[in-house]
């Protein structure tokens, strides 16, 4: 993959903090378990998709924690309002791919009490393919071995959270 200098992710809800806002922690955290907003723009040409992912590389597994997986997102598409990781909430023709949390859907941050920080990493694929060949129960090892060879460009935003 291409480096792009000019692929860019934003939230207006994760700026001015390197730490995930309640909004986006899972309830059993306290939060209130909706996706955070994202913004991107500066895409490679030949951009046919996007997808989103959020991903705990600190989770106590050997393989980390996949907590979003939105799929097939039409490339006319620049912004996902926040919640629209909620089942119902996604845009229309997304598909959204099957979690650590064994659903479907976004589900928030949530490390084990007393451990040190998590990173979430909330990652946009700008994809070269209009679809990948997937359904509710692609999880994010299927997503990024179907996606390999179709990846122009991907830009994350990383944030930690802890309890």
């Amino acid at each position: 993959m291409a480096a792009i200098d000019t692929f860019r992710v934003e939230s207006h809800e994760l700026q001015g903090s390197e730490t995930l806002p309640m909004s986006a922690v899972h309830g059993s955290a306290g939060g209130a378990n909706e996706s955070p907003a994202l913004a991107w723009s500066g895409e490679p040409a030949g951009t046919r998709s996007f997808a989103v992912t959020m991903y705990d590389p600190d989770a106590p597994t050997t393989v980390g924690f996949s907590h979003w997986i939105l799929l097939n997102v039409d490339s006319e598409i620049h912004e996902l309002k926040a919640g629209s990781g909620g089942r119902g909430r996604n845009p229309a023709g997304t598909t959204l791919g099957f979690t650590d949390w064994g659903g479907s859907a976004y589900e928030g941050a949530a490390p084990p009490p007393g451990d040190a920080p998590h990173r979430y990493v909330l990652t946009v694929y700008a994809l070269d393919i209009p679809e990948l060949d997937v359904d509710s129960t692609t999880t994010y090892a299927l997503f990024r071995f179907l996606a390999r060879e179709h990846i122009l460009a991907q830009h994350s935003l990383v944030r930690t959270f802890g309890r």
